[in-house]
């Protein structure tokens, strides 16, 4: 999907909603586990239900990969079916891959070329040679982790690069910055995206410094409590420039037999939120 086509759907649909599909087999609703596949089974429902609301899926692979070859089936028959019978939606697979060359090359292969995916998560550790390897594919994206909303996040992202000669910390370029900066390099606002969590609401204006155009895959609001208003005043661009993404507060709003039409609830009242904050960014 293009750069375009992902933003002619954001205004079509007024949503930027991403809806992940962090598929567990014991929080998803008993009544499935005498299907033949329930994480599939529970994966259909929630797109049935959920696609008028959303322009994104996202899949974690932690969370098929832990049933081995019957949970990546699952991953592989829900892209397809989200590809066949709903075309217009962009599908990211976090997986949250880097590695060597060749082997990123071959990680692209199964992303891009196998299962077709619009998006791969990337961790940007391991530089240029990891990372170029994704870039490769056209149409396809790099979602590059930059600045996530776990309390590890202070170990390295937040890390200044400056020390004074005592070897106290200087203000000065912070690593997730470097990241974004010199990625540049390698990418553009056309295959490149950041992950940037929620909970960093006053961080977006230090993204937004030096990543002005590029669209931002923001995980964080619902269960984890970030905050849509927050994001959108410090993030959004006129293009929109942001996929923001709920989980858990939309795919495990109830465990009986009604979940999908809760999760269609709270996804378009997600969706209506998105509508004003685009509204008022035309305003």
């Amino acid at each position: 999907m293009t750069r375009q086509e992902l933003i002619d759907n954001i205004r079509r649909k007024q949503s930027f909603l991403c809806v992940g599909l962090d598929t567990d087999i014991k929080k998803i609703p008993q009544h499935l586990l005498s299907e033949e596949d329930p994480i599939f089974a529970f994966n259909k429902a929630i797109v049935d239900a959920t696609a008028p609301y959303c322009i994104a899926y996202k899949p974690n692979l932690a969370f098929y990969e832990a049933h081995g070859v019957k949970g990546l089936m699952a991953f592989e028959k829900t892209v397809r079916y989200i590809r066949e019978q709903y075309p217009d939606q962009f599908i990211i697979a976090d997986a949250k891959r880097g590695d060597i060359g060749n082997t990123s090359k071959m990680y692209a292969q199964t992303f891009f070329g196998e299962y077709d995916v619009d998006a791969l998560t990337v961790a940007p550790y391991m530089g240029e040679d990891s990372v170029t390897p994704f870039l490769g594919h056209e149409g396809k994206w790099v979602i590059l982790l930059a600045l996530t909303s776990n309390k590890g996040s202070f170990d390295f992202q937040l890390t200044p690069l400056l020390t004074s000669p005592e070897g106290e910390e200087t203000k000065g370029e912070r690593l997730f910055e470097k990241v974004i900066l010199k990625s540049q390099e390698w990418g553009n606002d056309g295959n490149m995206m950041y992950v940037v969590g929620a909970t960093r609401g006053e961080m977006f204006t230090d993204i937004r410094r030096v990543a002005p155009r590029h669209f931002l895959l923001v995980p964080g609001v619902g269960a984890q409590g970030g905050s849509l208003e927050e994001v959108c005043r410090y993030g959004m661009t006129p293009d929109c420039g942001l996929i923001v993404n709920s989980s858990r507060a939309i795919i495990y709003a109830s465990n009986g037999e009604d979940f999908a039409e809760v999760a269609a609830e709270k996804a378009k009242e997600v969706q209506q939120q998105m509508a004003q904050e685009i509204a008022r960014m035309k305003a």
